[in-house]
């Protein structure tokens, strides 16, 4: 069994998160490129599912049901013992498989070449995503401002 006391849970939250909200494509594209594929047995294998999405108002109010939202799940286990999870956005198996994997890779050796390779290069590109859509609600902002006339 790996050594667990690597990783922080916040590091770990931070790539699960990354990869359960990055487009399918991108994830699939950047674990292509990762290299070899480590052997592994399911533990769970992808299921596609639903969760109820619950808000709340101004981040503090009561709790309230804002909706369902499809999600797909997988569990496996590499041949040294370490476990991986992936809990994706929508109905993509390969996509679940792939960041089950990566979460499993990232808490090995195999850490830093999977983030220089998987991890860091998503991050930019969705920062970069973010940015573009930013970018294009900042060119259609209107500024409203009164004038004040010299009636009473």
């Amino acid at each position: 069994m790996t050594d667990q006391t690597k990783i922080t849970g916040g590091a770990r939250q931070e790539w699960m998160g990354l990869l359960a909200r990055a487009p399918e494509k991108a994830v699939l594209d950047l674990w292509a490129n990762a290299g070899a594929r480590p052997r592994f047995d399911w533990l769970r294998s992808p299921e596609v599912g639903g969760v109820m999405v619950r808000g709340r108002t101004g981040g503090t109010g009561a709790p309230f049901n804002l909706g369902e939202m499809t999600v797909t799940r997988c569990s496996l286990v590499l041949q040294d013992g370490t476990i991986g999870h992936g809990y994706v956005q929508g109905r993509s198996k390969p996509k679940a498989e792939a960041a089950a994997l990566i979460d499993a890779l990232m808490q090995t050796d195999a850490a830093e070449t999977i983030r220089a390779k998987v991890i860091v290069p998503l991050r930019q590109q969705m920062q970069a995503d973010r940015n573009t859509r930013a970018a294009k609600a900042a060119a259609t902002k209107v500024e409203f401002f009164t004038m004040v006339r010299g009636e009473d």
